[in-house]
């Protein structure tokens, strides 16, 4: 008798915990704000993008990537937006002066915006930040600024 009853509470015990796993599954992390405004930059859905970085830097703030997203996504658009780029990458250097995409980022800016002064002084920035070897954001920002400097006729 002491088997059967043995036998009937692992039973029981194995169907509740058969149950409690199907009922109680773990729930799924929504994906983050910021994960759906990159995907859109991905696809290069500027309109997306924005909408999306809009409300995330209502809802935070003090968020510099977002900031630095959506100053991205106003310059990449086919009629960039270069006030509105440079206002969110201001802002993403206010909240964090050593962001290193947002330095790049705003001097690419500067040269669409034919400043290639200001553009130097964000590579300036980025050599002190990370260096001038292994850093991508510098090495890139290097890059746009001496294409700018040949394609410019010389004086």
């Amino acid at each position: 008798m002491k088997k059967s009853v043995l036998a009937g509470l692992i039973c029981a015990a194995f169907s509740v915990f058969a149950a409690d796993t199907i009922v109680f599954e773990p729930a799924r992390p929504a994906a983050s704000p910021l994960v759906a405004a990159r995907a859109a930059v991905d696809a290069k859905d500027w309109t997306k993008a924005i909408g999306l970085l809009n409300q995330m830097v209502r809802d935070e703030p003090r968020n510099a990537d977002a900031y630095n997203l959506l100053g991205y996504s106003y310059r990449k658009q086919a009629q960039p937006n270069l006030p509105k780029a440079f206002e969110s990458y201001q802002m993403a250097l206010k909240l964090n002066p050593n962001h290193k995409g947002a330095h790049e980022y705003i001097g690419e800016a500067y040269l669409m915006d034919n400043q290639p002064e200001e553009a130097q002084k964000h590579l300036v920035q980025l050599e002190k930040i990370c260096g001038s070897k292994s850093c991508e954001e510098y090495e890139d920002l290097a890059r746009a600024l001496a294409n700018f400097r040949l394609q410019v006729p010389r004086k």
